[in-house]
């Protein structure tokens, strides 16, 4: 049986590493913003390019931290993608503000720069994009859309650590790039963590006290904060698995290469741009029969998963909240098949994913 994902496979080659920073720490006695979390810091900030990298407990409080930060009026109208992991807008609700749903392109599954305009409104004031699958969105046009119409821009970096567009990183062309560490991801923790990059001094010291309980002294508390701090223990992990980054990311390139080189051209498959660097954190294809594949695939020894099974407008949660017809979203949410894709796969198990789908059942091929 191939894996979807294997986290056991994938960290194997590091566990003497990262046995001995758990050690590090635990004997150092300090397990709570120390020396570990200054360091990953600053190293990360490095990596993203940025000034500041503020550390958080997990992506979805860098995100709500992002937000409230901003200290935009209560309400205020903040476009994000229709078919974006429910994070996004559950960072947009929990900082008091409405998510206005723009359609994703279907192609790349990503916010679609030409339909911002028809959302515009009056009180509109930032963007939240998400990068979705490690592929960065058109970040040029949508800066320069966001410019001219005074808004901020949020990014959503959860899955798309070291991505660029024109050459430049995700995370940088807002205000702040916003990135989880949850252990599936490309550069993943062993548990949850995340971080806020930022050129923004004054957004960068808020931040940074807004993680603790908005307290610039200890039981001095100045802003309406939360506890979200990354642990020691965790930024010693993410240290070890940072200097790897890089090797993952050229690894999971390779990966891509295999499929594009040897899918079936009838496949729907994800798009590539000259100007886009991905780092195909999800390989996401698409089949109107995705249910049927997905168990033809499962009985013949290959496990996929599904990025992601509801919309966010259809989630009972969002009942009453997010309102109005997404029919790209739709179609993609009932679409999408993620292929193995890790940092533990090796190329012959992609190969004999392709050699697979090549050999697909005619009534699957027909439905595509």
């Amino acid at each position: 049986m191939i894996e979807y994902e294997s986290l056991a496979q994938a960290n194997r080659a590091l566990m003497e590493e990262l046995e001995a920073v758990a050690s590090r720490v635990i004997r150092s006695g300090w397990y709570v913003l120390g020396n570990e979390v200054s360091s990953f810091e600053a190293e990360f900030a490095e990596f993203a390019q940025s000034k500041h990298c503020i550390s958080v407990a997990n992506g979805l409080d860098a995100l709500i931290l992002s937000i409230e930060a901003l200290d935009l009026p209560k309400g205020s109208e903040i476009m994000v993608a229709s078919n974006t992991y429910i994070a996004t807008i559950l960072a947009i609700l929990r900082a008091g503000h409405t998510p206005v749903l723009v359609e994703p392109e279907r192609e790349t599954f990503n916010i679609d720069p030409e339909r911002l305009a028809a959302a515009l409104t009056r009180n509109t004031q930032a963007i939240c994009v998400t990068h979705l699958f490690g592929k960065a969105c058109r970040m040029t046009e949508i800066a320069a859309f966001a410019s001219a119409h005074g808004l901020q821009v949020i990014e959503d970096c959860a899955q798309s650590h070291g991505a660029r567009y024109d050459g430049k990183l995700t995370g940088t062309f807002g205000i702040a790039g916003c990135f989880s560490f949850y252990p599936t991801k490309n550069l993943g923790a062993l548990g949850d963590a995340g971080a806020i990059v930022t050129d923004d001094d004054e957004f960068a010291d808020r931040l940074r006290h807004m993680r603790n309980y908005g307290s610039k002294k200890k039981y001095e508390n100045v802003y309406i904060g939360l506890n979200s701090r990354l642990d020691e223990i965790q930024a010693a992990f993410l240290r070890v698995k940072l200097r790897h980054l890089d090797q993952v990311t050229e690894h999971k390139r390779a990966l891509a290469d295999i499929y594009f080189a040897n899918l079936p051209k009838w496949l729907a498959q994800p798009l590539r741009r000259p100007a886009e660097y991905d780092v195909f954190h999800i390989f996401g294809i698409r089949h109107p029969a995705r249910d049927d594949l997905r168990q033809w695939l499962l009985e013949n020894g290959v496990k996929t998963e599904i990025h992601y099974p509801i919309a966010p407008h259809r989630q009972k949660a969002m009942q009453g909240i997010l309102s109005g017809d997404y029919p790209i979203a739709d179609e993609l949410h009932a679409t999408e098949l993620s292929l193995p894709i890790s940092a533990g796969h090796s190329k012959d198990e992609i190969e004999r994913v392709c050699s697979l789908l090549a050999a697909l059942p005619e009534k699957l091929k027909l439905a595509a």
